[in-house]
């Protein structure tokens, strides 16, 4: 596993991202752990979370891309930190982009905030994580009205490794064959479990062998066949 993947999970520990034991989901099923992105929310957490992102995209997607565009609410401060990092990590300037809710109809017209995309453009999508890929229905068309734009890929921090809602395959896979661009994440949950089972991270066993056992049911329940 390389090591910025490492860190990336003892860093959602540490910053109370990522937590286990028993919680119910937005789609009813109930997992033994779960991610809260929104826990983000200091200046040194949002530049550390920019990096790793930047260091994720510049693996799956190399550099050759013009914009991040970070899909409301969310996807607004990942696209603007992670804008960030990569001029500092990568020396490339790429430009963010995010949507409006509402389409707004004067000054700063349009339903787009921070850079236009125009023809041509190269765009990689940011989130923060995806269980059903619902977010990238309303995202999709957004971008492909802005004009002949090349969407190279999606980024997430977290890939739950389980069923999409209407097939047996994972919603990033989902959004893989359905738009046809790639679906990564930073780390997957196979990744975490690697990573914590039966060792230390901030001075605790988080996955001890009982824990272990309810993320193994639970895949046998959900996960991807």
């Amino acid at each position: 596993m390389e090591s910025y993947k490492k860190e990336f999970i003892e860093f959602m520990v540490e910053s109370d991202v990522l937590k286990f034991g028993e919680f119910t989901l937005k789609s009813g099923r109930k997992s033994p752990f779960f991610m809260n992105a929104g826990a983000y929310v200091t200046g040194s957490q949002l530049k550390r979370l920019g990096e790793y992102y930047a260091k994720a995209i510049h693996e799956h997607y190399g550099d050759d891309f013009d914009v991040l565009f970070g899909p409301a609410y969310k996807g607004i401060p990942l696209s603007v930190t992670t804008a960030i990092a990569y001029s500092e990590l990568y020396g490339k300037e790429v430009r963010y982009c995010s949507n409006r809710k509402e389409v707004k109809d004067h000054g700063d017209t349009g339903i787009l905030l921070g850079s236009k995309i125009k023809d041509g453009d190269k765009v990689v999508i940011i989130e923060d994580v995806t269980t059903s890929g619902k977010s990238i229905e309303e995202t999709f068309p957004i971008i492909k009205a802005q004009g002949d734009v090349e969407i190279k890929g999606l980024i997430v921090s977290l890939n739950r490794m389980e069923r999409g809602l209407s097939t047996d395959a994972s919603a990033l896979d989902e959004i893989q064959s359905k738009y046809g661009f790639g679906a990564n994440a930073i780390v997957t949950m196979e990744d975490v479990v690697e990573c914590l089972y039966n060792k230390e991270c901030q001075g605790k066993v988080l996955i001890d062998d009982k824990l272990k056992a309810a993320i193994d049911e639970y895949y046998e329940q959900y996960g991807v066949k």
